[in-house]
């Protein structure tokens, strides 16, 4: 996990390099060398989104992806997902160090949307309590919301992560100071209420830096597509050494 010269760890979103991988029958590019290499690098995690679809990452990539994170003890596997859809499955049979819950629908083309309390609380409430009792750390994928994050709390959450495609959207155009001020305020929410802070959804190396330097607590970002189309220019080395100067204070 980030040193204490690295405070916001980052965990890399493969999913990108299986959704190339699936387009032709060869196995080629492999989700598992990808992984490794952003890990030999200094990527802090890996994360993945198996969907029901598997039009990126299959159900086979979840258990070869969980023997290789067992090489890199000291890095983290978040797999993230609905939990009413396959996600507990994953869940179970390989444990991984974080699962992020995510409200989306099993055909959504990207998720686009947080949880809402108290509306999801009751249903979510016994499937955070299994994942605890299996021994992983469960975040909710939310919307800057600072009045929701006690809820979440108190359905027994350990962190957030904050849906950033909003910040991403509005970056370079006036409002952004706006909506960068809603993450400060939501992250600074859901400390008080004693939850760790992730974020991610098209964060990139150009509105990255800002986003860390506002937004107080945070401790994880999770990147997929930018990092990789980052990575087909430069290269997974050179792109997560990039990322990791973005976040660094």
């Amino acid at each position: 996990m980030p040193t204490s010269s690295q405070r916001v760890a980052l965990s890399v979103n493969v999913n990108k390099v299986a959704l190339l991988r699936n387009s032709r029958h060869l196995g080629i590019p492999t989700v598992i060398r990808a992984a490794e290499l952003c890990l030999q690098a200094g990527a802090h995690g890996i994360t993945i989104h198996p969907r029901p679809d598997e039009r990126h990452i299959r159900a086979s990539d979840v258990p070869q992806l969980h023997a290789l994170m067992k090489a890199w003890p000291e890095r983290e596997f978040n797999i993230e997902g609905n939990p009413f859809h396959n996600l507990m499955d994953h869940v179970r049979a390989v444990r991984p160090h974080q699962v992020t819950f995510v409200p989306d629908s099993e055909g959504q083309f990207t998720s686009d949307h947080g949880w809402t309390f108290p509306k999801d609380a009751e249903r979510l409430k016994p499937l955070i309590a299994e994942c605890k009792s299996l021994g992983v750390r469960v975040s909710l994928f939310m919307d800057p919301i600072p009045e929701q994050m006690a809820a979440v709390r108190a359905v027994g959450a350990d962190r957030v992560e904050l849906y950033t495609e909003p910040y991403a959207a509005t970056w370079g155009a006036p409002e952004n100071a706006i909506q960068l001020q809603r993450y400060a305020d939501a992250a600074a929410a859901a400390v008080q209420a004693g939850l760790g802070v992730n974020a991610g959804h098209d964060l990139n190396l150009d509105n990255l830096p800002a986003f860390v330097a506002a937004v107080k607590g945070l401790q994880e970002v999770s990147i997929g597509h930018a990092f990789m189309a980052d990575a087909l220019e430069t290269g997974y080395a050179a792109t997560v050494k990039a990322y990791l100067n973005a976040l660094a204070p």
